[in-house]
C-alpha cells in the first residue's frame, strides 16, 4: 500500500517520470518501505534482537582464534539470508553451547531476508508448542487455533532454541510434522537449539564440575525433537555449529 503522506506521489502510490525522453508514471518507493514497515512490525522479534544484525555482532577481541572462528560464521549466515532462494538448502540452523550469539545471528539473518521483501516470523520453541497444544481448547483465542497454522504457512519462520522441551508423542508428532511440511514446500526454517548433534560435531559428553572426573551424557537434538525431526531437519537447512567461546551476553555487558 502507498504511504498516504507521501511528498513524492502525494498518496496515490504513482510518479511521472521520463525515461528515454518519455514521460510516464512509475511506482513509487514508498510502497516497498510501507510494505518492509509492516513486515518488520508483523515479525514477532522480542524487542531485545529488533536491532540484530550481522554488522553489530559483538566479537571476541582479545581471542583472534574465537574472533576467526565466529567471522566465519558471519560470513556463512550472511551469505545464506542474501543467496536465497538460490541456496541448495532453504534453511538454517545454528547449533551450539547457550550464550554463544546464536539467536542474535539467527535474527539477523532473518532481518536480512525480511529486508529483501520475505515476511518473516519469530517464534519461541516452547511457546510455540504451548499455543499449538492450548489451540484444541474450544475456549481458547482464535490467535491460540492459529498458531499451528501459522508455523506451518508462514513464509520465514525462526524457530529459537528448539528441543527446548520436554519430549512426549505429541510434541515429536508436531514438529515432525511441521519441520516436514516446511521441507517439501521449501518454506525456509531458521533455527537454533542447544543440544548436541554428534554428526554437527557435537560432543555429547561432558565433565561434571566440583573436580569429580565423573562424565555426564548430553541429550542430544535427536532425543528431543525425535530423529524423524532432525532427519528432516538436516535435510533442509544448511548447519553450522557455534565455536565454544566467551558468553555473548558478558561481551555485550562489557561494551
Amino acid at each position: 500500500m502507498p504511504d498516504s503522506d507521501c511528498p513524492k506521489c502525494g498518496g496515490t502510490g504513482f510518479i511521472v517520470a521520463e525515461r528515454g525522453g518519455l514521460t510516464g508514471a512509475e511506482r513509487c518507493d514508498c510502497g516497498y518501505s510501507s510494505r518492509k514497515q509492516r513486515i518488520e512490525d508483523s515479525s514477532n522479534i522480542p524487542p531485545l534482537y529488533q536491532n540484530a544484525s550481522v554488522e553489530n555482532f559483538l566479537l571476541p577481541t582479545d581471542n583472534p582464534g574465537a574472533m576467526r572462528a565466529l567471522q566465519s560464521v558471519m560470513l556463512q549466515v550472511r551469505r545464506y539470508a542474501n543467496d536465497y532462494p538460490g541456496t541448495d538448502k532453504p534453511g538454517l540452523l545454528l547449533i551450539g553451547d547457550p550464550g554463544v550469539g546464536k539467536t542474535h545471528l539467527a535474527v539477523a539473518a532473518l532481518r536480512i531476508l525480511m529486508s529483501r521483501g520475505f515476511e518473516g516470523v519469530f517464534t519461541d520453541y516452547q511457546n510455540l508448542l504451548d499455543r499449538i497444544r492450548s489451540g484444541y481448547d474450544p475456549s481458547s483465542g482464535a490467535s491460540d487455533r492459529e498458531a499451528y497454522r501459522t508455523a506451518l504457512e508462514a513464509e520465514v519462520l525462526l524457530l529459537d532454541d528448539l528441543g527446548a522441551h520436554r519430549i512426549t508423542d505429541w510434541v515429536e508428532d508436531t514438529v515432525t510434522s511441521i519441520i516436514t511440511y516446511r521441507c517439501n514446500n521449501r518454506k525456509p526454517l531458521i533455527a537454533t537449539t542447544n543440544l548436541p548433534d554428534p554428526e554437527a560435531g557435537s560432543p555429547i559428553m561432558e565433565r561434571t564440575g566440583g573436580g569429580s572426573g565423573k562424565v555426564e551424557y548430553r541429550r542430544t537434538l535427536a532425543e528431543l525433537i525425535g530423529m524423524r525431526a532432525r532427519s528432516r531437519l538436516f535435510e533442509m537447512c544448511r548447519v553450522i555449529r557455534m565455536p565454544q567461546v566467551e558468553d555473548f551476553r558478558m561481551r555485550k555487558s562489557r561494551v
